[in-house]
């Protein structure tokens, strides 16, 4: 996949959308009553690269304040959503050790990685910060981790809702209605090409998580070294 094209579509499609308002306002971000939860695995950006992310929504957040923006201790990557959110979904369904041995297994031989953070895409539904990758290692970690997945009676969900083939990390939900949708804009113009900053991949993260991966709702299951 070519990402900076695969970006580009997604950004002028988003920015076509929300200057004729036709964005998609997520209804659930406040509810008390979201019982969605489900395990990911995933990559944290360095404290460095997750302070200038924060720079950028703060200033998003002058403009619109009704906005959710992810704190910086939630920003993340996902590398696979093994079990994609859902309501009623409870760890102890599972044997959380069988998917620490197969994710294991898989990323067994494969070392440190770099990504870099450059610029901002959107959807409909949010704002993200555009991943780079600088080798497939990403892609090839995805790959066996989709082989062995399926030749296993575990419970997983991988690719249902899409295959996952970037390295962006969402940043901003729409949740009210956008009252300054022209400068909003035009704050992202800004960031289209900001360097946010290259970072080293050395740790994965098995979490169980609800669909925001709010700090106070994840439980980290099991932190793979890369080496």
């Amino acid at each position: 996949m070519d990402l900076a094209k695969h970006y580009d579509s997604l950004y002028s499609d988003a920015v076509r959308k929300i200057k004729s308002g036709e964005y998609e306002i997520d209804n659930l971000i406040d509810s008390l009553s979201d019982n969605r939860f489900g395990i990911t695995l995933l990559i944290r950006p360095d404290n460095p690269v997750r302070s200038k992310i924060g720079e950028f929504l703060n200033e998003l957040n002058v403009i619109e304040p009704d906005q959710y923006y992810y704190p910086e201790s939630d920003i993340h990557i996902t590398v696979m959503s093994i079990i994609s959110c859902y309501i009623g979904f409870d760890l102890s369904r599972i044997s959380v050790e069988d998917y620490v041995a197969l994710i294991e297994k898989s990323i067994n031989g494969y070392k440190p990685f770099e990504i870099e953070f450059r610029g901002i895409t959107a959807s409909p539904s949010c704002v993200m910060i555009q991943g780079f990758l600088m080798d497939d290692t990403l892609n090839e970690i995805r790959d066996t981790l989709r082989v062995n997945f399926r030749n296993t009676n575990l419970e997983q969900s991988i690719d249902k809702r899409y295959s996952i083939q970037t390295a962006h990390s969402t940043v901003v939900r729409f949740r009210k209605e956008l009252k300054r949708r022209d400068d909003f804009i035009n704050a992202l113009d800004c960031y289209r090409n900001f360097k946010f900053g290259t970072f080293s991949v050395d740790s994965l993260e098995l979490v169980y998580n609800d669909w925001y991966q709010r700090k106070e709702k994840v439980k980290e299951l099991c932190r793979f070294e890369m080496k």
